[in-house]
């Protein structure tokens, strides 16, 4: 494990993540790409980074945890480093990169090498050299939650995004004078790609969301699409189906115009829906994109409505479910029908496949997607755990036959598919389980004390399918700190939800 040094000088370089004379055996981690397909030929990823979550209240900080990918390696399907945060309790969660794929091309620009790595509740945002040394990662700067919120009032960071010229990172709301999670402050805070200070609020004075989550920009477009999880004082203590009923938990979508930081728009994709992960088709010329709505288990097609054109004042957006998993009737459970809770999904870098994840049911599916994205046909599905497997306290009443356990290497998987990660070429698609600590204490209190787990999928691209990859497992109960949960995955040298094509 390497010690951290806060101290170490900020992400800066004076290339572009892209290069002129860039050619095929060019370092993967550059992350140059002229366009979606023009990635998905690229050689095959050999590192995967993921944040590995330490108990609440000890004495044990998260960690950056390096995965070997390759499976021609010795060390393959395991963690080869460790990168410890300077203290516990951050709820490393989601990441970005400080530059992506959309700076082809644009000479000065930053290194794509850097991760960019929220602590949800602590507020500290963490920049992780892992262009240096690729296999050992050290942390270059901390930006601390007390000069967030005394500068932009802000707490709860979640999704960061590279921009063109600048970084921008998604906030869920504020802490109070006396410490408290409050809604207020949701929103988005401007940070310099290469001191990696604060540049202030993005929006325009006056445009706040209610609540804040997730978001995915498209200049061709004129677009800006956010969502929202709910108060952060409810999500953070866990589920309590009370909230719902009382507005509570998010049901919107928030429509920006992108040149002009104002909201335009907002859309109610239904009471309690929850809709978290947003993402369009990486083609920049398609105006689609969708949002898996976790508590009405929906994938909503997100479409700008014929007529309406790029540069007018109101651009006009709607949304239409694609996709409904239905609930399943249960006895042994804390309501009469269990819903799937889709919290993840990514679209393949063809924009042919759209991958879900079921964290309750506990399946992963795949779905053909059609050019506009307004049909699905399910062509893969895998259960990699979930409530409903045989043996556990839940009974399905519907008649369909539960899941057995899945085991792999011998370890029983604990949880449920969770987060979904895609190789630049699409055949192999990564799964972790964790979804939140509180969450997972909630509804899957032994992987909250035995550990999560990272699991490989192989992709059949061309008919569709869907193969658990027995030969692959990151088991997170047995780590040197104590059990851990794992979250988001990066995969050095890109991905299918790093990068936006302008």
């Amino acid at each position: 494990m390497a010690s951290p040094d806060a101290k170490a000088a900020p992400a800066q370089a004076g290339a572009c993540c892209a290069s002129e004379t860039m050619d095929a055996t060019t370092d993967l981690g550059s992350g140059s790409f002229a366009s979606p397909l023009e990635a998905m030929a690229r050689p095959c990823e050999k590192l995967l980074y993921i944040p590995a979550v330490l108990k609440k209240g000890g004495d044990q900080p998260d960690y950056l945890a390096t995965v070997d990918v390759d499976p021609s390696s010795a060390n393959y399907s395991q963690v080869i480093h460790r990168l410890q945060m300077p203290e516990p309790g951050d709820e490393l969660h989601h990441m970005g990169w400080n530059a992506c794929a959309s700076c082809t091309g644009q000479p000065g620009r930053p290194v794509h090498g850097f991760l960019v790595a929220p602590g949800v509740l602590s507020g500290n945002i963490y920049f992780i050299d892992v262009h240096s040394e690729p296999s050992a990662p050290c942390l270059s700067k901390v930006l601390h939650a007390a000069e967030l919120a005394e500068k932009v009032g802000v707490a709860l960071p979640h999704t960061s995004h590279c921009l063109p010229d600048e970084l921008l990172v998604s906030f869920m709301g504020s802490r109070n004078s006396d410490g408290g999670l409050e809604a207020e402050g949701a929103g988005f805070v401007r940070l310099d790609p290469r001191t990696l200070e604060v540049l202030g609020r993005w929006e325009c004075a006056g445009n706040w969301p209610r609540f804040g989550y997730d978001y995915w920009y498209q200049p061709r477009h004129n677009v800006l699409i956010s969502s929202e999880w709910g108060h952060p004082d409810c999500f953070t203590r866990g589920f309590n189906p009370a909230d719902v009923s009382e507005g509570k938990y998010g049901s919107k979508l928030y429509i920006w115009d992108w040149a002009k930081k104002s909201m335009i728009q907002e859309i109610d994709v239904g009471q309690g829906s929850i809709p978290l992960e947003v993402r369009f088709f990486h083609d920049p010329d398609k105006a689609v994109g969708f949002v898996g709505c976790a508590l009405s288990s929906e994938l909503r097609r997100i479409f700008r409505r014929p007529g309406t054109a790029v540069g007018e004042e109101q651009l006009l957006w709607d949304t239409e479910c694609v996709v409904k998993v239905p609930p399943v009737p249960v006895e042994g459970w804390c309501l009469p029908e269990m819903p799937a809770l889709i919290t993840d999904f990514c679209i393949s870098l063809d924009d042919r496949f759209v991958y879900l994840s079921c964290w309750l049911h506990g399946d992963v599916r795949q779905y053909k997607v059609c050019d506009d994205g307004r049909e699905m046909q399910l062509v893969g599905q895998v259960f990699l755990g979930g409530l409903l497997k045989k043996g556990g306290p839940v009974r399905r009443l519907d008649g369909e036959e539960a899941p057995e356990p899945l085991v792999v290497k011998g370890v029983e998987i604990q949880g449920g598919s969770q987060m979904l990660q895609l190789s630049l070429d699409g055949r192999r698609l990564f799964v972790s389980t964790s979804l939140f600590s509180s969450w997972d204490l909630q509804f899957y209190p032994d992987m909250a004390s035995r550990g999560a787990q990272l699991l490989q999928l192989d992709v059949d691209t061309e008919m569709g399918g869907l193969k658990l990859n027995h030969d692959f497992l990151v088991d997170f109960g047995t780590e040197p700190f104590g059990p851990a949960l794992c979250h988001e995955m990066r995969l050095r040298g890109g991905d299918s939800t790093s990068d936006i094509w302008l």
